[in-house]
């Protein structure tokens, strides 16, 4: 795992800012991110699995046959 500390965020149980940490999982560990206060020991399991994550659907992403349109191209003339 990875451990890095967080800028400017506050610990939720003692107030103090610049002690949280976050420890991120690397490459084949469990994809969940712990984070914890080096001040008074406060830890917060953040996260879940990768699997479990769904991409949120937009016009961009999803695929509709139905609004794929085939147009035949034009020869625009420039003078």
């Amino acid at each position: 795992m990875k451990v890095r500390f967080i800028a400017g965020i506050v610990c939720p149980k003692c107030g103090s800012q610049d002690s949280v940490r976050i420890h991120i999982a690397q490459e084949g560990e469990v994809d969940e991110q712990l984070r914890d206060c080096v001040t008074c020991g406060h830890e917060e399991r953040i996260g879940q699995g990768a699997a479990a994550r769904k991409e949120v659907p937009t016009r961009v992403n999803h695929s509709d046959a139905a609004a794929v349109q085939e147009v035949e191209p034009q020869v625009l003339k420039l003078k």
